[in-house]
C-alpha cells in the first residue's frame, strides 16, 4: 500500500478499490444513523492472509465517523459518547471487579499528539479510593488508573517499558491506550474515532513506530483507541491534484501534454511522484483549529471510557465528582 494511513476502514476501501474485489479474511459491517449523521463501520481481520495483505494484526477495528466530533456540539458529543461505550463494551466484556489501565500516549507539548494525555485529565480514577468510595457510588465503580507516560524522546524510555513496568506492578485485568493517528482522506481528520482489540505502536500518527503496546508485549488484553488528527503531506497533495484533474476535465477539453500526461498516471504512480518532489521532508498536516478540536474529541472519548468502565456511571455523575 502506498497511502499513509493507521485506519483499517482505509487500508480496506483502498485495497478493495485498487482490486475490485472483497479482501480475503477481512469481514465488515455497517451501521448508518442519518439522524445524528453518524456511521460505524466493524472491520474485522480474521485470519494471517487478511492482516498480510492489509498491514493490520488480526483483531477487530471499530469506527465511528460524524462530523460533528469538531463541532461545539455537547448534545451530539454525548450521543457518540454513549455509541462508543456500548461498541467498546461489545469488543470486550468486563467483570464488576475489573482492574483497568488507561495510558494516554503521546506528547502533550504538540497538540495533534497530545490528545492520550488530554484524555487522562478527564478520566474518573478510582484505583485509589478504596474504601473511601461516596456511598451514592458504591458498587458502581471499577478501579481505574490513568498514565501519561510521555514520549521517548523526553523520557529517553520505551513507552512500552514504562507501560509494563507499571502494568507489572498494579496488575490490570485490561489497559486501554489512547494515541493520535494520521488518515488517507483529509474528510476523516478530527471526525473520526478507531476503537480495536488489536494494540497500538505508540507515536504511529507521526510516522515514529516505536515497541508496541499489545497482549504479546504487555501480557494482558489492550484496546487502543484512536483519532486521525493529521495527515501526510503527500496525500494531501494527492487529493488536491485529484480535484485539480476533474475540475480542469470539466472546463477545457483534453489533449495537452502535460494534461494527458498526469490524467494517465496511476494513482499510486502519481502519489510516488508527488512523495518525491516532496522529499525534503516527512511532512504531515493538521488542520487550523486543532487546538479546539482536540478539547472536544478527549472530552468524547474521557465520556466514552468513564460510562463503558463505571458500571451505572451517568454523565451527570461524572461531571459532579470528576475535579
Amino acid at each position: 500500500m502506498n497511502f499513509r494511513t493507521d485506519l483499517a476502514l482505509e487500508s480496506r476501501e483502498y485495497l478493495r478499490d485498487a482490486s475490485g474485489e472483497e479482501i480475503s479474511g477481512v469481514e465488515i459491517t455497517v451501521e448508518e444513523d442519518n439522524a445524528l449523521g453518524i456511521t460505524v463501520t466493524w472491520v474485522s481481520v480474521t485470519d494471517q492472509q487478511g492482516a498480510d495483505v492489509m498491514g493490520k494484526p488480526i483483531g477487530n477495528y471499530i469506527t465511528l465517523e460524524s462530523s460533528t466530533m469538531k463541532d461545539a456540539d455537547p448534545e451530539a458529543h454525548e450521543e457518540i459518547a454513549k455509541i462508543l461505550a456500548q461498541k467498546l463494551g461489545q469488543l470486550h466484556k468486563l467483570n464488576k471487579d475489573a482492574v483497568i489501565l488507561i495510558v494516554g500516549l503521546g506528547n502533550r507539548q504538540v497538540t495533534p499528539d497530545a490528545l492520550g494525555p488530554k484524555v487522562c485529565e478527564g478520566i474518573l480514577v478510582t484505583r485509589h479510593l478504596g474504601e473511601n468510595v461516596p456511598t451514592d457510588l458504591q458498587g458502581r465503580l471499577r478501579a481505574v488508573s490513568a498514565l501519561s507516560p510521555g514520549v521517548m524522546g523526553i523520557t529517553g524510555i520505551e513507552t512500552a517499558e514504562i507501560v509494563k513496568g507499571v502494568a507489572e506492578k498494579i496488575k490490570p485485568d485490561l489497559i486501554i491506550a489512547i494515541d493520535a493517528l494520521a488518515a488517507r482522506k483529509t474528510s476523516r481528520i478530527n471526525a473520526t474515532i478507531q476503537i480495536s482489540d488489536a494494540g497500538v505502536n505508540p507515536g504511529a500518527g507521526l510516522g515514529n513506530r516505536r515497541t508496541p503496546i499489545n497482549r504479546d508485549s504487555m501480557g494482558v488484553p489492550v484496546i487502543a483507541v484512536g483519532v486521525p488528527t493529521v495527515v501526510d503531506a503527500a496525500t494531501l497533495v494527492n487529493d488536491t491534484m485529484d480535484k485539480m484533474l476533474d475540475a480542469l476535465a470539466a472546463s477545457m477539453p483534453e489533449g495537452g501534454t502535460f494534461f494527458d500526461m498526469l490524467n494517465s498516471l496511476e494513482e499510486g504512480e502519481r502519489y510516488a511522484l508527488i512523495t518525491e518532489i516532496l522529499s525534503s521532508g516527512n511532512m504531515f498536516v493538521t488542520p487550523k483549529e486543532v487546538d479546539a478540536v482536540i478539547g472536544r474529541l478527549s472530552h468524547i472519548i474521557a465520556n466514552m471510557l468513564n460510562i463503558a468502565l463505571h458500571p451505572g456511571i451517568t454523565q451527570e455523575d461524572v461531571n459532579r465528582y470528576l475535579l
